[in-house]
């Protein structure tokens, strides 16, 4: 039942045997849980009075801009919310890249959302990205650690002058690897715009798919998924851990 996903704390599925359970866990056993559809290609994965957590596809914002305010995941699950009655509400606690895809976390109260910010900047949560890389990556791991500087609109530079930008660290490890391409698991430590994308091309592997820093990177879609969501529960304390694989669209 591990194996297949048919076991469940917090609404969360568990694979690992040795996971504890604390006084107030709620444990489910059955069939494996199918991901309720949503529109504009969300799916939800978690919902409880506090929080809901959707994977979203590539190519769709997860807030609006001043071009695009209607096709966006905030957009879609706030009318999701507001057409019940009562009506709930929807708060921003992160973001996506519009073209990556992966798990998402959004607050339903302001006091939900403050704790899961406040985790976020506490590099409180847990999240794992899988990156598909140009080239061979002949390194096993690495960390690459500099200041992001967010440059003309839309895009994001390493800084040039000491003391510019923010401090941004991305770990990452190769999985699996040949002569065109890596396989990569990726694991943000900080959460600046665009960082792993940055990060990635300045070592010299830009991710595929990526036009704006791979110069030109061959692909579909940008290889880049948030795989892996981990945090606490704002209100009962609780461990909650989310994990979407990568799309069919992913490119392998």
């Amino acid at each position: 039942m591990l194996a297949t996903g048919r076991v469940r704390v917090n609404g969360a599925v568990v694979r690992d045997p040795r996971v504890a359970l604390a006084v107030g866990d709620v444990v489910e056993l059955g069939e494996r849980r199918r991901e309720a559809p949503l529109g504009l290609g969300l799916a939800v994965l978690h919902e409880d009075a506090d929080l809901i957590v959707v994977v979203k596809p590539a190519g769709l914002l997860t807030i609006g801009t001043a071009r695009e305010r209607a096709r966006t995941a905030y957009a879609a699950l706030r009318a999701h919310l507001a057409a019940r009655r009562p009506r709930e509400r929807l708060f921003i606690v992160h973001r996506l890249d519009r073209d990556a895809s992966g798990v998402l976390v959004f607050a339903k109260s302001p006091e939900a959302k403050a704790v899961l910010q406040a985790a976020f900047a506490a590099h409180a949560v847990e999240r794992t990205y899988t990156a598909v890389v140009e080239g061979r990556v002949a390194r096993p791991e690495g960390v690459v650690e500099s200041r992001l500087v967010d440059d003309a609109p839309g895009r994001v530079r390493v800084a040039r002058a000491p003391g510019e930008g923010r401090r941004a660290v991305t770990r990452w490890r190769v999985v699996r690897a040949d002569a065109r391409r890596s396989v990569l698991d990726v694991r943000p430590e900080t959460g600046r715009r665009n960082q792993i994308r940055v990060h990635l091309a300045s070592i010299g592997h830009p991710i595929v798919g990526d036009l704006l820093y791979g110069r030109g990177a061959s692909g579909r879609r940008l290889a880049l998924h948030a795989r892996t969501l981990g945090f606490t529960h704002p209100t009962t304390g609780s461990r909650l851990r989310f994990e979407a694989p990568p799309p069919a669209s992913f490119p392998s």
